[in-house]
């Protein structure tokens, strides 16, 4: 017998506000009832470890703590039921930031969502916010895909954003990791590591990008001068443009680089991961859910 399917909330891809039930008070208010804002002791509450964002500022934190011990907390976090604590769903800055402020206590929403549903609301909050960086962004899509079994165009109705957008941020996931870091840390902008990915020596194109300043046009150029070599088939035919323009709609399909290599009636089909996470998707995918 079959699970009947999990019925999601209608609210998921509609905006944060819609997701929480159009929350409108600002006086956080005392009691039980789930959904509605309550105070909880601050360490009563964990963040959820697969939160999409992991770079916090610390002079952003700072600003917003002392804006905190001055105002108090005027947006409630919201968080989940997680044994005999709390998790958070939406707003760790926030906590984060009310423990630098000394408070004990913070104005939070209680609600039951589902692991798959907790990261879709991070991921929909920290986008709506502009919090995420591209690296953090791709990685929660990639999670989200490969947990999951999200589709790139599912993905991108979730969040309002383009198949297009969701493919060329996964992209950024096959980047070294070293490259990887400096978009992260703010050295590398989306441009400039979408330039650097087709480069033949991704690190040295970075390194020299970050050194020398450039922009993401004079990117693009250094990074079309350092394209590998086009592969040869054995014939030493060109790439057949059909094949190419088969690797290019798997690759936005999977969100991993594709490679087809084809010769008389057979070939071979190559599927490049970056990490364990891509692996076990493709793996979900290949076999039907059924490892």
């Amino acid at each position: 017998m079959t699970d009947a399917p999990r019925k999601r909330p209608q609210s998921l891809g509609r905006g944060l506000s819609s997701l929480l039930g159009e929350v409108v008070q600002e006086t956080p208010v005392s009691g039980s009832t789930r959904g509605s804002v309550q105070q909880i002791p601050v360490a009563s509450i964990e963040p959820h470890p697969g939160q999409p964002r992991r770079h916090f500022d610390e002079s952003a934190l700072a600003e917003l703590a002392e804006s905190i011990q001055q105002r108090g907390v005027i947006q409630p976090i919201v968080v989940r039921p997680h044994g005999h604590r709390f998790q958070i769903v939406a707003g760790e800055r926030r906590w984060r930031a009310a423990q630098k402020a000394r408070l004990h206590e913070v104005p939070a929403i209680v609600r039951e969502f589902s692991d798959e549903e907790t990261l879709e609301v991070a991921l929909i909050e920290n986008i709506q916010r502009a919090d995420l960086n591209a690296i953090e962004e791709a990685q929660a899509y990639s999670r989200l895909m490969a947990d999951f079994g999200h589709t790139q165009e599912e993905l991108g109705k979730l969040v309002h954003k383009s198949r297009s957008h969701v493919a060329n941020l996964l992209r950024l996931l096959e980047l070294p990791a070293d490259v990887q870091a400096m978009v992260v840390d703010g050295r590398l902008s989306m441009g400039h590591a979408r330039a650097i990915a087709g480069a033949s020596d991704p690190s040295a194109l970075a390194q020299e990008v970050v050194s020398r300043g450039l922009s993401v046009r004079e990117t693009e150029k250094l990074a079309q001068a350092n394209k590998p070599k086009s592969r040869k088939a054995s014939s030493s035919a060109p790439i057949d443009a059909d094949i190419a323009a088969l690797e290019r709609q798997l690759s936005e399909l999977l969100g991993v680089g594709v490679t087809v290599r084809h010769a008389g009636n057979g070939g071979t089909l190559a599927l490049q991961y970056s990490n364990l996470d891509q692996l076990d998707m493709l793996c979900q995918r290949l076999t039907g859910g059924e490892i």
